[in-house]
């Protein structure tokens, strides 16, 4: 199967604007971003989606291979989409969706994902993990998840789910989970998924993997 690295990164963040091309260690973020994703065993290239020519330009700079895409898709997902569906990607089968925000990313992460869907028939796959620090469960900056026992997602969500209703739990107990913001996809479920309308729970929870 062709696997597709993408990492949509996009210029105009209202927190931090031009984030992608932060460059306190003398390397761009974006940069980091690259070299880490292209450590990931069993994936054929690594392309960063952009909005933004000055993206273009700084990863070409130093190597990369940039697409310029629209710049008004709402989501990372819409962005990674359009990518796609481009003729020079018709073959890809497989698309990673890595955050352009994580310099630290790991690659054997990248790297289960893939296997996650070459071994198994869902259309999508993400990743979570235990929290560190039972006070962090209560943010609503860090996403929950809760799947079934054989590790199909149920639900996430803001709040702190599982609801600990008689306050039994205590502790960083294993049930808490939080979400890790990167995806894979098989090809058509992405553009299935870019093509389906917002829902409800989306819209409420603020949460594109709804």
């Amino acid at each position: 199967m062709k696997v597709l690295i993408v990492i949509p990164a996009r210029y105009g963040s209202t927190r931090f604007p031009g984030k992608p091309l932060a460059r306190q260690t003398g390397k761009y973020l974006i940069e980091h971003v690259v070299d880490q994703a292209r450590k990931a065993r069993g994936a054929d290239d690594v392309v960063v989606a952009t909005d933004d020519p000055r993206i273009v330009a700084a990863v070409t700079g130093f190597g990369g291979r940039a697409v310029l895409t629209s710049d008004g898709h709402p989501s990372g997902t819409d962005r990674i989409a359009e990518v796609i569906r481009k003729p020079e990607f018709a073959g890809v089968e497989i698309v990673v969706n890595v955050q352009g925000d994580e310099p630290e990313i790991d690659p054997a992460i990248i790297e289960g994902l893939i296997e996650a869907l070459a071994t198994h028939e869902a259309a999508m796959a993400t990743v979570s993990a235990p929290f560190e620090h039972f006070a962090d469960v209560a943010s609503a900056n860090m996403v929950k998840v809760v799947t079934d026992r054989s590790g199909m997602a149920l639900y996430f969500s803001r709040a702190a789910i599982p609801f600990d209703r008689d306050g039994r739990a205590g502790g960083a107990t294993p049930h808490y989970r939080k979400h890790l913001g990167i995806y894979a996809y098989r090809r058509e479920a992405l553009l299935e998924l870019a093509e389906s309308p917002v829902c409800d729970i989306e819209r409420a929870e603020k949460l594109e993997q709804l």
